[in-house]
């Protein structure tokens, strides 16, 4: 209650003016850099004189002043929901400082997000407080002195380090007085990592991942690029990061990008948790494991690993000659064979008849069209397959039926023929997920490096275990692991699908397929990843830096430069009418099937027909010798 009366008082003109400098000086200083605000204020001040910073504050940033929190040296603040919003006030003047500051150190308060105002109220000396010179401040800090000039004036400066043994950097950020308030040079600028770029040659420690050992050598020469070629496109990049912050480096590498195996990570990951790097120079997966251990900051080379193969044959999956014709062709050419069939045999029958009444030397003639079933079922048959027939009507409405017959039949085996030949240059579009291709005929192959084996063999989710385990690397076998060559070298082959970084496999896909091959490519992702990202290790006071760093060297086109030397972007399908369709015997096999049964057939009916006609010999032997005896 009397906190409340001592703030409406104090907002009061009568008593305004006598507010303590200090207080107006911090209120101003937090206005000016236009940003929420959860002040925590560790002062040796009367109540009265913390009562008169809080009115101040309240009154003049009422919504940007969220939380004003007063504590005493020997209490450390806990970390609150949003730790970008903290500004620690603290007085330099208060007794057992030193060992306040140091407790916030090893709670590491000294780094982003957090922000500082320390009042040195020494004259003249040094701008870095003797009491925070043992505290490692570094570039992503934001530690500002309010050095006391005069009672009623004050100039402030940020400090840090650029690293833990190098010597202390500052910046003059303004000046404020009772009078003129606060006050900044219009040149300075309001973002910190920008304001420190320059780095001074400072070494940062970066790890590369080089699962061959003769890399080291060709980071830059272009030779055996399509070896860890990811590394070799982003060294460039980090050296331009580098050149752009001002800065050397310390080259570390490692074989692999680091897995958690019993609760430890090996690998890049490993130097990052350590904290023996900054930096990843090569870019990893992006998983929910190392969220937790690592930051990732930017997405430098769009590189995916997927399957890739030919298309298979439409005759692998379907049946050409059944495919030509939709349904609905199929239904209406059998309603019109059938309307010909019984219009042949109406026709047939009359005009048997007819021969029958009036010339019967014609029932002879074995070109006479009987008008039985079987006939004309003969003659239609043959006209289907346009092999003609020995038989024909011989009245004038015969012969135009007959011509109407073939005609018809005529333009329906032309156009069925030529959907087959359409339909053998055409590819199967069934394989569409990797279930359909684990249920495939297709073969499998996988590009040999660390994290094909690492997430191949670790696969939990059921269509991906079952394809390491059925198709990659079935029991009892060896794992069908292979060089980026000879994987490529099977796809072309066919009825193979190999697991490679497109970006790197096109190249070789450019160098052995021919141009009218490269139309039937399809690609399906194994990995449950996006593309890799640059990492580097958790709370890193340079992360900042590196972001905006990777962001200018993308817009001025150095890393799509580096991404287009290395990676080869999908062919494009070109000659495809050129390309030579041979005939097989999978394109073939419905065929012969048909070919087999009648060939079955005819030497069954052959066999019967033997067979009755040694019956019905028989039978007349046996009534002429019955005759004969009676």
């Amino acid at each position: 209650m009397i906190l409340k009366i001592l703030i409406i008082l104090l907002r009061c003109s009568s008593i305004w003016a006598e507010v303590k400098s200090e207080a107006a000086m911090i209120s101003d200083v937090v206005q000016a850099e236009r940003r929420p605000a959860a002040i925590v204020a560790t002062l040796c001040w009367t109540n009265y004189e913390q009562v008169q910073l809080h009115a101040v504050l309240t009154a003049a940033n009422l919504t940007q002043i969220s939380t004003v929190q007063f504590l005493k040296p020997e209490i450390i603040p806990q970390s609150h929901a949003q730790d970008q919003h903290t500004i620690f006030v603290v007085d330099l003047n208060c007794s057992s400082i030193r060992s306040y500051l140091q407790k916030s150190k090893e709670e590491n308060h000294f780094r982003s997000p957090f922000r500082w105002i320390l009042i040195d109220y020494s004259d003249g000396g040094s701008i870095v407080p003797e009491s925070i010179i043992d505290i490692n401040v570094l570039p992503d800090s934001e530690v500002m002195i309010a050095r006391r000039i005069s009672d009623t004036s004050y100039d402030f400066h940020f400090i840090y380090k650029v690293g833990a043994t190098t010597p202390w950097r500052t910046e003059f950020y303004g000046t404020w007085d009772t009078k003129e308030k606060f006050k900044k040079p219009d040149d300075v600028l309001d973002t910190t990592a920008v304001r420190r770029f320059n780095l001074d040659r400072y070494e940062i420690s970066i790890c590369y991942v080089l699962t061959d050992n003769n890399s080291i050598n060709h980071l830059t020469d272009r030779i055996d690029d399509h070896i860890d070629t990811i590394t070799k496109a982003n060294f460039l990049t980090t050296n331009h990061l580098f050149n752009f912050l001002n800065a050397s480096s310390k080259y570390v590498f490692a074989d692999t990008w680091g897995y958690n195996l019993n609760g430890t990570w090996n690998g890049l990951t490993g130097h990052l948790v350590r904290e023996d790097v900054e930096i990843g120079g090569s870019p990893m997966f992006f998983t929910t494991e190392r969220v937790s251990v690592v930051e990732y900051i930017a997405m430098p080379t769009p590189s995916r690993s997927k399957f890739v193969f030919q298309q298979p044959k439409l005759s692998y999956e379907n049946n050409l000659f059944l495919l030509s014709f939709k349904p609905s062709v199929w239904y209406s050419s059998i309603a019109l064979q059938l309307l010909l069939f019984f219009a042949l045999f109406a026709m047939a029958k009359w005009e048997w008849k007819r021969i029958k009444q009036n010339n019967r030397k014609k029932m002879k003639d074995a070109d006479v069209l009987r008008g039985n079933l079987q006939d004309v079922g003969i003659l239609l048959i043959g006209a289907i397959c346009q092999q003609g027939s020995p038989v024909e009507l011989k009245g004038s409405l015969g012969r135009v039926m007959m011509l109407i017959l073939f005609l018809a039949l005529m333009f329906l085996y032309t156009s069925y023929s030529a959907n087959i030949v359409a339909l053998l240059q055409s590819s199967s579009s069934k394989i569409r997920n990797l279930e359909d291709l684990l249920n495939s005929r297709i073969k499998f192959g996988v590009h040999d490096n660390v994290f094909n084996r690492y997430y191949f063999s670790h696969a939990t989710e059921p269509i991906r275990k079952a394809i390491y385990l059925q198709k990659v690397a079935p029991p009892g076998t060896v794992p069908r692991f292979m060089t980026m060559e000879e994987g490529v070298k099977k796809m072309r082959q066919g009825l193979f699908a190999f697991h490679m970084e497109i970006g790197v496999g096109y190249k070789f896909v450019g160098k052995y397929f021919h141009e009218g091959e490269k139309c039937g490519l399809k690609e399906i992702q194994y990995l449950q990843v996006i593309d890799p990202f640059l990492a580097v290790r958790k709370h890193t006071p340079y992360k900042e830096m590196f972001k905006i760093g990777l962001k200018r060297i993308q817009e001025h086109g150095l890393q799509k430069r580096e991404n287009e030397i290395f990676y080869e972007k999908r062919p494009k399908c070109s000659g495809r009418e050129s390309n030579f369709v041979s005939v097989s015997m999978v394109d073939c096999y419905p065929a012969l099937l048909v070919f087999a049964y009648g060939a079955i057939a005819a030497v069954v009916t052959l066999l019967i027909e033997i067979l009755w006609k040694k019956r019905c010999t028989d039978i007349r032997t046996l009534c002429s010798r019955t005759t004969r005896q009676d």
